[in-house]
């Protein structure tokens, strides 16, 4: 019985435009994290962190650190939109750091931040004008080919997860049944 290939290959151009991806996505939901917790730049900064990776920067420390910074922020946040926003940002950052393993793990790595977005949206429908609407729609449309090129060598998402698992589910089985893209 043949086995599945314990790595995958994965160019930086592949990470930086999953990073990109990961970094728009959250994005979306920002302004509901900053309304929860005003004065908290952790999120925003890790995000921008990300974008500058995706631009063409150095993956440096330093994104790392604004990650688990963005993390420890959803681990104080209050509200639960906040607590997702939060992560969105986390996982924008982490994205970068993505690793050339065939698991179902790191499906997680790539979607996480559209997921958690998305249940940003579900959790603030109508909130205020800030709240994102459509967002797995807008995540599945606007990713990039990286995306589904990466997501094409990897075992499906993991089960489990909450409501936030079975949107990353939703997006991960959309994104492999989509028409190739043709944005970079």
């Amino acid at each position: 019985m043949p086995t599945e290939p314990a790595h995958i290959p994965l160019s930086e151009d592949e990470l930086r435009g999953i990073t990109g991806y990961a970094a728009e996505c959250a994005r979306r939901v920002l302004p509901v994290f900053e309304k929860h917790v005003p004065g908290d730049a952790r999120p925003r900064e890790a995000v921008d962190t990300a974008s500058v990776f995706a631009e063409g920067g150095r993956r440096t420390a330093e994104l790392r650190q604004r990650a688990w910074a963005a993390y420890k922020a959803a681990q104080e946040a209050t509200h639960p939109a906040a607590v997702d926003a939060a992560r969105a940002a986390s996982h924008a950052a982490a994205a970068a750091y993505l690793h050339p393993r065939a698991s179902a793990h790191q499906v997680k790595h790539i979607l996480g931040a559209a997921a958690h977005a998305a249940r940003v949206e579900e959790l603030t429908p109508g909130d205020h004008e800030d709240a994102p609407t459509g967002t797995l729609d807008w995540a599945r449309d606007h990713a990039p080919s990286a995306v589904s090129t990466v997501l094409g060598r990897l075992p499906h998402a993991p089960s489990g997860g909450g409501r936030v698992g079975a949107l990353l589910r939703t997006l991960d089985t959309a994104l492999r049944t989509r028409p190739t893209p043709t944005a970079p």
